[in-house]
């Protein structure tokens, strides 16, 4: 394939590179895929409305977001594993967040550990689970703390995990999973042998240095908390004293909740159709929140992201701010850190040209009127 020019070709490239149970973990969601199908479907659904003679011969993408000026209204968004879609592949696309002036969230469940990717890249925003063990999760706070880490992002819709019918299809082991490994040769030398993580990177602690893949994933399942509680997001704020940014949130009393607890920020998220499958698409689930929340607390987003038309009607929502996630994990598995680069290039040129053919020459410009709602 020539060199990507859209999010759709990057998917391409990680499905004839990564093992296939890599790709089917990054590209799949919960139960039948309602949900991570509704995510794509209802943000393409939305009309832009077009206005010509605007003079936008000057037009700025960059935009403030908890005390920092980045180049653009858009993030890395925490993915799980990254470090097993290209050779300590956390450090790369946080390399290329910052070369790019924009934010890179590092999941609790990374293969890379906050430590390397910090010295690596630069402090990222660190993304927390809640686990049964809250010795660890405040050890976890501490470490993010001493790293200087930008914001905290505490995602919370995951008391107990979904169903992924794509994964269970796609597991297995001995001579299946070899085979699957041996069919991607080019990944088997850069990351099964020269790449791959010596500990499950910030979970090592507990998990082990040399649990293999199958204990993390058990691991998951018996040590997420099902219950967690506002009185636990007050007791991490007690610990924390940057911007905390509530994700997975769809309804506005939830939103409410969070900033009544603390929180400088939102993300309308349904952890991507990975969770309750059937429940409606960020997209559908953004007004709402924004209207509820009338400037009281940031609003970020993500959920079937796949352009920078996306990111404008994201914005045009009532998000201040867009969360990428599979559309880096599939850069990233596609090129390393030029590949998650690159991809950030067609994000922002796409950006720009929505932002013109719409009339807006700033990311302020853009609400809820460049919607067609016929």
């Amino acid at each position: 394939m020539s060199t990507p020019a859209s999010i759709a070709d990057f998917r391409a490239l990680a499905k004839v590179r990564l093992p296939h149970f890599l790709f089917e973990y990054v590209d799949g969601g919960s139960y039948d895929e309602v949900t991570l199908e509704r995510n794509v479907a209802d943000l393409r659904a939305l009309s832009l409305r077009q206005r010509v003679l605007r003079d936008v011969s000057a037009i700025d993408t960059s935009t403030e977001l908890f005390g920092r000026r980045w180049s653009l209204p858009v993030g890395l968004g925490p993915v799980g594993l990254a470090g097993m879609y290209a050779r300590r592949g956390e450090v790369q696309a946080a390399r290329a967040a910052a070369s790019a002036n924009v934010p890179f969230a590092l999941s609790t469940v990374s293969a890379c550990s906050l430590a390397e990717v910090a010295s690596g890249a630069g402090a990222p925003w660190f993304q927390l689970y809640f686990v049964k063990d809250r010795g660890f999760v405040a050890d976890l706070i501490a470490r993010a703390r001493e790293a200087r880490c930008g914001a905290l992002v505490l995602t919370v819709d995951l008391a107990v995990p979904g169903s992924r019918y794509r994964d269970a299809r796609a597991a297995g082991g001995g001579l299946k999973r070899w085979s699957q490994l041996l069919a991607r040769p080019q990944w088997l030398w850069d990351v099964g042998l020269h790449g791959r993580p010596h500990s499950l990177g910030n979970l090592a602690p507990i998990v082990g240095r040399k649990a293999p893949l199958s204990d993390f994933q058990a691991w998951i399942h018996a040590n997420f908390d099902p219950s967690v509680s506002w009185k636990d997001v007050e007791w991490v704020k007690s610990q924390w004293d940057g911007p905390l940014i509530i994700k997975g949130v769809l309804d506005p009393d939830d939103a409410k909740a969070a900033v009544d607890s603390g929180a400088q920020g939102v993300v309308v998220s349904n952890h991507g159709g990975r969770q309750l499958d059937g429940v409606i698409s960020s997209a559908a689930a953004l007004p709402r929140i924004a209207e509820a929340m009338s400037g009281k607390t940031k609003i970020l987003a993500d959920g079937g992201v796949r352009s920078g038309l996306d990111v404008v009607r994201m914005l045009s929502l009532g998000a201040d701010f867009v969360l990428l996630g599979r559309a880096w994990a599939y850069a990233l598995a596609s090129g390393g850190q030029s590949g998650v680069a690159h991809m950030l290039k067609l994000i922002e040129a796409e950006i720009r040209v929505a932002m013109a053919l719409t009339g807006v020459t700033s990311i302020g410009g853009i609400d809820g009127q460049l919607i067609d709602r016929g």
